[in-house]
């Protein structure tokens, strides 16, 4: 399995969260444990990327944490370009 970093991590649970979704849905999709999901809704919370609506206990990804993934993919997409480019030249 691919090294995932704790950007990528992150990323992947606010997508999972774009329009709401389960503590268990969220933990199963990035492939967490429930101690590596509670560290990442904390830290996600905390930073205002994810809101908690508690009358439906689900997660959602607010739009900082919108704007977080969309600069992470532009940030990823210019590395993957570097990649390609350097791969020519090899």
């Amino acid at each position: 399995m691919k090294y995932r970093s704790r950007a990528d991590i992150c990323t992947e649970i606010l997508k999972i969260a774009d329009r709401g979704t389960s503590k268990t849905k969220i933990m199963y999709g990035a492939y967490l444990s429930f101690t590596q999901l509670r560290e990442y809704l904390k830290l996600l919370l905390d930073n205002g990327m994810l809101s908690f609506d508690e009358k439906t206990m689900q997660y959602r990804t607010t739009e900082t944490g919108h704007n977080f993934i969309k600069m992470y993919e532009r940030i990823d997409q210019m590395f993957d370009r570097k990649q390609q480019t350097g791969s020519e030249k090899g």
